[in-house]
Order: structure tokens, then sequence, then C-alpha cells
């Protein structure tokens, strides 16, 4: 599961799900109200649930500088969920899930989640993946934090979540913005299990990050 909450930084999302696919993984995914908001702003992209398809593959193409860099997506294995469906099968423990990813994660999408509010599809997946015992990963996207926030993410934490500020590093060597956008996105990925080739991993020595090998 992919849930896309209101906060900046669609790149991130965008990143996420291309990671998923080129790995295999069949992805569920949910894009909140407010998140449409924001991803049209970010990329002049109006998400449409009749036209989800034509809309995710124009979001999938472009890079995080709003310019096309990628291949067309194969949406094959994604499968859409309205936010206000509360009665879809994500809804439910039953459905098959291997986990779900909030990325990037609103405070108050974080609020939602951590108070088991569910008023939306999004929130009531993430409460399902923490009642399940299914792996969640909270990629929150928000500068400064609140102590309201803080508490409501050490909630999150003590309930399961991998809680993951949207914090890029630098030392693998990044020359573009969308190296930074990947690596975020990666350790997405890395929480969830997911492989990847998103960036270039830390080898234990000086300049080691900067290997072309990224194993």
């Amino acid at each position: 599961m992919v849930g896309v909450s209101g906060a900046s930084g669609t790149p991130y999302a965008a990143a996420v799900v291309r990671g998923l696919l080129a790995a295999g993984e069949a992805v569920d995914l949910v894009v909140s109200r407010a998140s449409r908001l924001t991803l049209l702003d970010e990329t002049g992209i109006k998400f449409r649930d009749a036209h989800w398809q034509d809309d995710l593959r124009e979001w999938l193409v472009l890079g995080a500088d709003g310019k096309p860099h990628f291949g067309e997506a194969v949406l094959d294995d994604v499968r859409y969920w309205p936010a206000g469906d509360l009665a879809a099968g994500p809804s439910s423990g039953s459905y098959p899930a291997k986990g779900m990813l909030i990325v990037p994660a609103s405070t108050a999408c974080v609020a939602g989640v951590a108070l088991g509010l569910s008023k939306d599809l999004l929130q009531r997946v993430a409460s399902v993946t923490l009642k399940e015992r299914r792996p969640l990963v909270v990629a929150v996207r928000e500068t400064p934090l609140s102590g309201q926030t803080l508490r409501q993410l050490v909630a999150l934490d003590e309930a399961g979540a991998v809680v993951l500020p949207a914090s890029p590093a630098f030392y693998a060597g990044a020359t573009h913005i969308q190296d930074l956008v990947d690596f975020v996105a990666g350790r997405v990925l890395d929480a969830a299990g997911v492989p990847h080739r998103l960036y270039r991993r830390w080898k234990g020595e000086l300049g080691g990050a900067r290997s072309p090998e990224g194993d």
C-alpha cells in the first residue's frame, strides 16, 4: 500500500512508486484529497479518480525538477482506490498486503493515524496496517516539528511504525535534485525491505559512497 498525503514532496511519492514497480511489487495506491492540491501546485497535474491511470503515468515520468526524465510506467500492477471509499478492499484487515508506505506524510496525516481517526481511506489503511502488525513507514515531511507532532510520532513509533523523516543525505555524491529525492525514496524502500538501486550506499570508507556499483 502507498498512501500520498497533502504534504509537500510529491516527487518522493513518485520515486517510491517507480521503485516498487521496478522491484516487481504490486502497488495499491491511495491519493488523499489534500495531496491532489499539492500535486497540482508542484507538477501542474490534476489527479482525477476517473482518469487516474493517465494522470499517474504523467506524474511518474516527471523528475523532481518537473520535467520528464523517466519512461512511461506500466501500470498493470497498480490498483487505485479513491480516498473517500471507506468500503474499499484495503479498509479490511483481510485484504492481502505486505505493509504500507505513507510518503510524504503531513502532520495532519500523522495526527490522524496516531489518534486512529480513520477520517479517510489513507488513515483507515494505516490503522489496519498497525492492528495487523504489518510494516508501516511514515515519511514525515515538515519542519520545524511542534511538540504535539513529536509526541504523535513517538506514539506511532511505539505502535510499531517506522518514522522516517524525508531528510536527504549528501554523502552519496548527489549532483541533481533527483538524487536527493531518490535517496529518501530509497530509504523508504529499505525500511520496507524492498530491493532497489536508487542511491549509492555507504561503504565505510572515504569516497566509498561515490563508487559506481551502488550495491
